[in-house]
């Protein structure tokens, strides 16, 4: 979860309990730019766990893998988002739009105060089969074009080729791939 000074502690205790409820093990990570807010948070969500049902998963979640942040500029706390990689990330800014043409890694981005992650569980349509532990930094969440099998079609044409045949002979001979030069090169037996 990426706050501002503009967040409803409420809303983002209750969205980092949310998370922590899964497991033990979940992370219930907060980056906020305010400190007032983190504390607000902090004690929102120790008296709201102990009415929760899951409140030990929730403890032990939040005892080890929960952490709240606070980033001296929003930039920092988008840098520090973007290297986490969450799962799923909230935006509780008060430019969540702006904010969110910032984050480069996330599995599914949640904006604005009304739109909590449990949003994405039950009802608002997405995929929710996420990138887990960071590794949005290079996977998107499961979609359709991964069950359809795909090719690549190249046609070139003459004069296309002619424009780069010297750049591919030069790569390929960088490589010391000449039988890869050569079926190139004797397309242009004039050099």
């Amino acid at each position: 979860m990426l706050a501002d000074e503009t967040a409803d502690p409420l809303y983002a205790a209750a969205d980092r309990l949310s998370q922590a409820e899964h497991d033990e093990m979940a992370s219930a990570i907060m980056i906020t730019t305010s400190s007032e807010l983190a504390e607000k948070v902090s004690a929102e969500a120790e008296r709201m766990a102990k009415e929760l049902e899951r409140s030990e998963i929730i403890r032990k979640s939040l005892d080890q893998f929960g952490m709240i942040f606070v980033a001296d500029t929003m930039e920092d706390a988008i840098e520090a988002a973007n290297e986490i990689a969450s799962e799923h990330l909230e935006i509780l800014t008060k430019d969540p739009y702006e904010v969110m043409t910032k984050i480069r890694n996330a599995g599914a981005i949640f904006l604005g105060q009304y739109s909590s992650e449990p949003l994405g569980d039950y009802f608002a349509g997405p995929n929710h089969i996420l990138p887990t532990n960071g590794t949005a930094r290079f996977f998107s969440p499961l979609n359709v074009d991964d069950f359809m099998k795909k090719s690549s079609i190249i046609a070139y044409s003459y004069e296309a080729l002619e424009k780069a045949h010297k750049d591919i002979i030069f790569f390929a001979k960088q490589e010391g791939l000449t039988a890869h030069a050569n079926s190139i090169q004797v397309r242009f037996p004039e050099g």
